[in-house]
């Protein structure tokens, strides 16, 4: 995860933000977009069909994140915040990378700010890095998860839900009580951050070739 934040911020400063934007909707097309489980998908629009609202909370750069709520039609985003100064990129956070502990911090003080309450909250997962933001909501779930995180989850009676292999959603999801937000978490943190340092210099070597 450090090795992968580094080269990013590495690859990212000294760039303009309008340039990255567009780069990440080519990522978003290009390596992403056919990766997204129909599962996932169909788990944030019930959510949102019943009135809810529905958060993608990942370690990704916070201008990724939003372009993927808005591809997804979620509510919005949390993510991780690079400088940049006169529309171009430092080379450094702003804060701390959305990640592990800093997750469940960031949707507190969503909740608060936005008046929700977390015990009335949902939170999905696929990896134990994400427990301390799981642990902060009242309806836990894992999601494809690691075996870290399905131990814990069966442990501790949390629902699993397996979008690799079709199956239900199950009766546990149809009759919670309505939920202001569903923190809808993946695993997408180092996957973009990786993804964007590999396309941009496999683009620039395309177009130098």
């Amino acid at each position: 995860m450090v090795e992968a934040r580094e080269s990013a911020l590495a690859f990212v400063a000294g760039q303009k933000v309008a340039e990255i934007e567009r780069l990440g909707e080519e990522i978003y097309d290009e390596l992403m977009a056919a990766r997204i489980w129909s599962g996932t998908r169909a788990l944030a629009q019930q959510h949102l069909d019943a009135g809810q609202q529905v958060w993608l909370v990942t370690a990704a750069p916070i201008e990724l994140a939003r372009l993927m709520a808005r591809r997804l039609g979620l509510t919005g985003a949390l993510g991780t915040v690079a400088e940049h100064e006169d529309g171009i990129y430092t080379g450094r956070l702003v804060g701390e990378p959305l990640h592990g502990p800093a997750k469940a911090e960031a949707i507190r003080a969503m909740a608060a700010r936005e008046g929700f309450d977390l015990d009335r909250c949902s939170a999905y997962s696929d990896s134990i890095n994400d427990l301390p933001m799981l642990t902060a909501v009242g309806h836990p779930t894992a999601v494809n998860a690691d075996r870290g995180l399905r131990r814990t989850a069966v442990e501790r009676g949390w629902p699993l839900l397996e979008f690799r292999h079709p199956i239900p959603l199950g009766r546990r999801l149809r009759d919670r009580p309505a939920v202001p937000v569903a923190a809808a978490a993946a695993a997408f943190g180092a996957i973009v951050a990786i993804g964007l340092f590999w396309y941009g210099r496999h683009r620039k070597s395309r177009t130098v070739t």
